[in-house]
C-alpha cells in the first residue's frame, strides 16, 4: 500500500449515525472502509458545496466516534464538530480522496475542491439503477444520481465497481455519452460474517425471510401478491413470511397492504433488526427470497450463501454474478412461478435439496480481498496537475470564500448533513 495521505469522505456515516437510521448495504460499505482506513486516513466532510479536511487527531476522534456509534453519537458530535471544522486544514497536495457513499460528487464544486488540490480522487459506484430504472426513483434523485456518474466519469481518477454487471452499465453509459471513462477497478464487495446465536431460532416452524429496505424496486408488492394467493389457497398451512427492511420512499401501497387482515400471523415486518437478530433469522429460513426488480450486488445473497441459507432471487445479472450458480432465479415479475417454487420450498423440494448440496462450495468474496486489490491499485493512479495553487493555510480550507472557519463550523451542523435517503 502506497504511504500516501489517505483523505476519507464520511459525509455519509455522519448523517446516519445523526439520524440513527438502520445501516442499507451502502451504510455497510462505508463502514467497511472506515474500518479499513480509521487507522491512518484524515476525515473529509462535505455539506451543500463546502468541503472540509479534518486534521490527523480530530480525524480519530471522528473516527472513534463512527465506530462506535453509541446512543450518545449526537451529544458527542455536537460537542466535537465546532472545534474540529474551525480547525480544519487543506487537503494535502496529491493525497488520494475515497468517497464511497455516492456523497456530493455530482456537484461542480466538489470537482474545484479536488482540481484545486490535485487529489487522485476514487469514486465508488454502486450501480446505476437511478438511472436505468428512474421509474422507481424520485425525479430529484434521479438527476443527482446522474450528476454523480458523470462527475466520476469526468473528474474522477478512478472508479471502484462491486461487481462485472454495474460495469457494463457503466461502460453502457461512458459511451451513449462519449465519455472515457478513468481507472477501473472491479473488486467485489463483501456481506457481514452473521453468526447465529441458536441453530433454529423459530422453533421448527417453516419461515420465509425477505430482506432489503422496504420500496418499489424491491418487488414485495409480488411477494405480498403470493402470499395473498397462499393464504387463500392453503389457509392455516400458510408458511411464514418475514419481512426485514425499514421503510423507505414510496412504501405507504406496502405498509397499507400488510394490515390486510387475511394475512394474519402468517406475514410479519420487522423495521429494525440488529445483526444478531438478523443471522438468527437467517439460520431458520426455509430461503431467503430476493424477488428485487434492479441490484447492484446484492449482499443479503452473499451474507445468506455464506450461512449456507438457499435463496431464490430474481434473474439479474449481478445476481447470476455473485450466486455462482446456487441460488434459483427467476423473472421478477413472474408470480406464478414464484408461488409454485415457494410452495416447493415449503417442502423437501429437490431445488431446495440441490442448493443445500452445492451451499459448502460457496466461496463468499471477503473484505481482506476487496482492499487486497483496492491497495494494489491506488498507487498506479497518477495525480493529476492542480488547477489552483493549495493554500496549506489552516481552517479556513474547507469553508466557502469569504465565509471564516468559525462561522462554517456553525452552519455546518451535523443534524444538517443529509444523503439521498436509505438506499
Amino acid at each position: 500500500m502506497s504511504s500516501d495521505p489517505i483523505l476519507l469522505d464520511v459525509t455519509r456515516l455522519i448523517a446516519r449515525g445523526w439520524a440513527r437510521r438502520t445501516p442499507t448495504g451502502i451504510d455497510r460499505v462505508c463502514q467497511a472502509y472506515l474500518r479499513r482506513f480509521a487507522g491512518h486516513a484524515q476525515a473529509v466532510i462535505q455539506h451543500r458545496g463546502a468541503v472540509c479536511t479534518l486534521r490527523p487527531g480530530a480525524s480519530r476522534i471522528l473516527f472513534d466516534m463512527l465506530l462506535d456509534d453509541g446512543p450518545d453519537f449526537r451529544r458527542r458530535l455536537a460537542a466535537f464538530a465546532p472545534r474540529a471544522l474551525a480547525s480544519a486544514v487543506s487537503a494535502v497536495p496529491g493525497a488520494t480522496y475515497i468517497n464511497v457513499g455516492h456523497t456530493d460528487f455530482d456537484l461542480d464544486s466538489h470537482a474545484r475542491w479536488a482540481q484545486r488540490h490535485a487529489l487522485r480522487s476514487v469514486y465508488l459506484i454502486h450501480d446505476l439503477i437511478p438511472i436505468i430504472h428512474h421509474t422507481h426513483c424520485r425525479p430529484h434523485a434521479v438527476r443527482r444520481h446522474r450528476g454523480r456518474v458523470m462527475g466520476a466519469l469526468r473528474h474522477g481518477t478512478g472508479i471502484v465497481i462491486g461487481s462485472h454487471a454495474v460495469a457494463r452499465d457503466l461502460g453502457d453509459f461512458a459511451r451513449s455519452h462519449r465519455l472515457a471513462a478513468p481507472s477501473v477497478l472491479v473488486a467485489p464487495l463483501a456481506g457481514e460474517t452473521l453468526t447465529p446465536s441458536r441453530s433454529d431460532p423459530a422453533g421448527g416452524a417453516p419461515y420465509f425471510l425477505c430482506v432489503g429496505t422496504i420500496e418499489s424496486r424491491k418487488n414485495h408488492h409480488m411477494l405480498l401478491d403470493v402470499w395473498q394467493e397462499l393464504c387463500t389457497r392453503m389457509g392455516a398451512r400458510t408458511p411464514r413470511l418475514v419481512i426485514v427492511g425499514q421503510w423507505g420512499r414510496g412504501s405507504e401501497t406496502v405498509r397499507a397492504r400488510l394490515t390486510n387482515p387475511l394475512f394474519g400471523n402468517h406475514v410479519t415486518h420487522i423495521d429494525r433488526c440488529t445483526d444478531d437478530r438478523l443471522a438468527d433469522l437467517m439460520v431458520g429460513a426455509q430461503a431467503l427470497l430476493m424477488p428485487t426488480m434492479a441490484e447492484g450486488f446484492g449482499l443479503p445473497m452473499a451474507e445468506a450463501l455464506a450461512m449456507g441459507i438457499p435463496v431464490i432471487a430474481s434473474d439479474l445479472p449481478c445476481f447470476r454474478e455473485v450466486g455462482q450458480g446456487i441460488p434459483n432465479l427467476l423473472p421478477p415479475s413472474d408470480t406464478k412461478a414464484w408461488e409454485a417454487l415457494i410452495v416447493d420450498f415449503h417442502g423437501d423440494h429437490p431445488e431446495r435439496r440441490r442448493q443445500v448440496a452445492a451451499l459448502p462450495g460457496y466461496r463468499p468474496s471477503s473484505w481482506d480481498h476487496h482492499f487486497m486489490q483496492l491497495e494494489a491499485w491506488l498507487p498506479t493512479l497518477a495525480i493529476p496537475r492542480s488547477t489552483e495553487a493549495a493554500t496549506g493555510k489552516g481552517g479556513a480550507a474547507g469553508a466557502p470564500r469569504g465565509m471564516p472557519a468559525g462561522v462554517y463550523a456553525r452552519y455546518a451542523d451535523p443534524k444538517r448533513l443529509s444523503t439521498e435517503g436509505p438506499r
